[in-house]
């Protein structure tokens, strides 16, 4: 039975949990949670908990909790038990240096062959940006960040490069979460604004530079916040400086 005062009471539980689809319903709640910070890196993952609020047996959250270790999302110790992973700012550097070199060389290809049903889609989107950051709706506001660039992959038909980005997505956006404050989402919009003035100006060199300031402005707050709380990090207390921390420019 669902307790009131259960810790797990942001879990979205599946409306229809259906044979076969159980473990796979279960890791989304799970993954959904930890993404969004709900639960937070470090904490401790009650499985009994978990069933009870699922309503579900153990098995299907053992073995949800198996596909988010090999996510990176959960660690798994016999006799310990399990807990949300910390955030590997390696693994961020290494992941946001990816996408700066495929979003940028992406946008090459992109300018002077878009059309405007691309222009129209980006302008809709940078004005739900500017509603959702009014109403400081962080989350709405991380969905549309991420349409965003799904537009200008979407249009090309990028789907291989797509999927490389999307693949690193999950410890990318909980990295990202921990810096979203009513300042970052500004800058991303004037960030986002950049690169769009330069797909409407049919310039590659303005746009590759306005997504490679992007990534580096998004990398330098994240260094920051990790010197500040290196304790969310597994390796937060070995973070040089700037300047040695990620390649900018």
């Amino acid at each position: 039975m669902r307790s009131a005062a259960s810790p797990y009471s942001f879990l979205a539980r599946p409306t229809a949990l259906t044979r076969g689809n159980v473990t796979a319903d279960v890791t989304n709640a799970l993954r959904h949670a930890i993404v969004t910070l709900a639960m937070p890196p470090g904490s401790v993952i009650d499985k009994s908990m978990v069933c009870a609020e699922l309503g579900v047996s153990r098995f299907p959250v053992s073995e949800a909790l198996a596909r988010l270790q090999a996510e990176g999302l959960v660690d798994i110790a016999p006799q310990r038990g399990s807990t949300v992973s910390l955030v590997r700012i390696a693994d961020v550097r290494e992941y946001m240096l990816i996408r700066k070199a495929l979003e940028s060389e992406a946008l090459r290809v992109l300018i002077g062959a878009h059309d405007a049903e691309l222009i129209e889609a980006l302008h809709a989107n940078m004005a739900a940006q500017r509603e959702a950051a009014e109403r400081d709706d962080a989350e709405a506001f991380h969905q549309i960040d991420i349409d965003f660039h799904d537009i200008i992959f979407r249009s090309m038909r990028f789907t291989k490069i797509k999927g490389i980005i999307d693949s690193a997505r999950a410890n990318l956006d909980r990295a990202r979460r921990l810096i979203i404050t009513p300042r970052r989402l500004a800058l991303t919009i004037a960030e986002h604004q950049a690169i769009f003035d330069g797909i409407l100006a049919a310039s590659q060199d303005q746009a590759t530079r306005a997504i490679r300031a992007h990534i580096d402005a998004v990398m330098v707050e994240l260094f920051a916040f990790a010197r500040e709380h290196p304790a969310v990090f597994a390796d937060g207390d070995t973070l040089g400086s700037d300047s040695d921390s990620f390649p900018f420019g």
